[in-house]
């Protein structure tokens, strides 16, 4: 187990960042004695009883589409050619969820999972190295998971634009998700793999990186509110609940929080890209909510990053001022370094994941 030097953080330039974590190293050492363990309490069993798996859709509206020209195509090779008509009725903004229950959960209330920018639900399930991912290690620590494709996203499916999205959408390139996602430091994605350069210390497993990219889907800036509008009608469906979330999807889960306090038990956003500006909204609702917010490494290397963490830093800081748990988990600062953004993919993902495990025990969140 790596030893925590509370005296070097105390003093470091970003001390008063760091003290903030320090509030936890009263159960982080033991949390990374069992991260860093061969195996862990509650991850010691291999199976559990499944008594439901599921999905479904959520959202959306009916879209009347018309005055659109009719075109030819041939639906496959040998196919005759037929006439379509794009105009009538269509079902658009919804987002697709995938559930599995458990017999006998160990958690008071399901697990909400949910995504970043320009990818799905798969964010959550096997790894791009092939390991199993954060939905399989928290359905073994004992929860009821759903897994969602936001609106636009996978299964969701998407609309035509400009007539049902208002824009086109955008893509993400490789080079992009190398540097944005801190697998690397600026201009060090190559597109030969071998000239590639990565951080030293990185966890993410570089050999999958190119398995990693085809996960990306096409996104588009202008499907906020139905997003969000999608998010709520889920939580209305399936709460009371825990939200675990990653980047863009930080802001939905906050905003529905805000929305419905009553049906959200506690938020653990995985660096967070985004919130409700806490000087233009009352956050009051929160105090009942305890929040976890989960950092990587190399943040103040990256320009965007470097940005957001401190705007986040200031939410983190206006929700705590609430009289509410509001925490934040820098984990270079626990002896845990080289995390890039997709922290559930990293090579270390399990020791991160029991760590927000324990910081659910602590707020009696397990039965």
């Amino acid at each position: 187990m790596p030893q925590i030097d509370t005296q070097t953080i105390q003093q470091s330039p970003s001390a008063p960042h760091a003290r903030a974590s320090l509030r936890y190293l009263h159960w982080a050492g033991l949390t990374l004695a069992c991260a860093f363990s061969v195996g862990c309490a509650h991850q010691g069993g291999s199976s559990y009883a499944v008594s439901e798996v599921g999905s479904m859709h959520v959202g959306g509206k009916s879209v009347t589409l018309s005055g659109l020209p009719t075109r030819e195509i041939v639906y496959s090779p040998g196919s005759p050619v037929v006439k379509i008509n794009p105009n009538g009725d269509f079902e658009a903004e919804q987002m697709y969820v995938q559930y599995i229950k458990q017999a006998a959960p160990k958690a008071k209330y399901p697990l909400l999972m949910w995504h970043g920018g320009g990818l799905t639900g798969v964010t959550w399930e096997t790894k791009p190295d092939g390991l199993p991912g954060w939905q399989q290690f928290f359905l073994k620590a004992g929860h009821d998971v759903y897994v969602s494709d936001a609106v636009e996203r996978g299964r969701a499916s998407w609309s035509r634009y400009p007539e049902i999205f208002k824009s086109e959408p955008f893509f993400r390139t490789k080079k992009d998700a190398w540097e944005l996602f801190r697998i690397g430091p600026t201009d060090s994605y190559k597109t030969d793999p071998a000239l590639r350069v990565k951080y030293d210390n990185t966890q993410f497993d570089v050999r999958a990186f190119d398995q990693f990219a085809k996960q990306s889907v096409p996104r588009w800036s202008t499907n906020d509110a139905p997003t969000q509008a999608a998010y709520d009608q889920l939580v209305q469906k399936v709460c009371p609940c825990v939200i675990l979330v990653h980047s863009q999807g930080g802001n939905f889960a906050f905003t529905a929080a805000l929305r419905a306090p009553d049906k959200i038990k506690a938020i653990v956003a995985i660096e967070p890209s985004g919130s409700p500006d806490p000087q233009k909204t009352d956050l009051s609702a929160l105090k009942s909510i305890p929040h976890l917010f989960v950092w990587g490494d190399h943040l103040e290397k990256n320009a965007f990053w470097n940005s957001v963490s401190g705007q986040m830093r200031n939410y983190n800081q206006a929700v705590a001022k609430q009289g509410g748990v509001s925490e934040w988990v820098s984990l270079p600062q626990l002896g845990m370094n080289g995390n890039s953004h997709m922290l559930m993919m990293d090579r270390n993902s399990d020791q991160v994941a029991e760590l927000i495990q324990s910081w659910m025990g602590k707020q009696g969140l397990m039965k």
